[in-house]
């Protein structure tokens, strides 16, 4: 796993756990655990374990409302790509792969997912 985000999630007072579970990760905000699954790509892990940090930093709370979770899950995929990708390496990975996101997310080592949360972020921005 990632050692930047391992430090992060220690000095934030997470615990973080490799274990199988019915997603790819989870956050339990009682326990301070984040949970990802064992066998992912080390770029997933990383984007998983990112996502999860964003839960956590985030202070979301588990929820069966649906239009909640989506928004929680939409703000966590936003809180970790702004982690992970910076503006200059984004510039950079799109001048050398083009628009195309899966490229984008090789290059810069992160899930197609984050590469959409990025982008949106930028149309946001304007």
């Amino acid at each position: 796993m990632d050692p930047q985000l391992l430090r992060l999630a220690e000095e934030r007072g997470l615990h973080v756990v490799e274990r199988p579970g019915p997603t790819r990760g989870g956050f339990d905000p009682a326990g301070r655990v984040i949970r990802v699954s064992p066998g992912m790509s080390a770029r997933t892990t990383r984007s998983v374990l990112a996502h999860e940090l964003g839960h956590a930093a985030l202070r979301h709370a588990p929820t069966t409302h649906a239009r909640l979770r989506a928004r929680q899950e939409h703000q966590a995929d936003a809180w970790a790509a702004s982690l992970l990708i910076s503006p200059q390496a984004y510039a950079a990975a799109e001048r050398l792969r083009g628009p195309h996101p899966a490229s984008l997310a090789f290059e810069l080592d992160v899930t197609v997912e984050l590469i959409a949360a990025y982008q949106a972020l930028l149309r946001r921005a304007g």
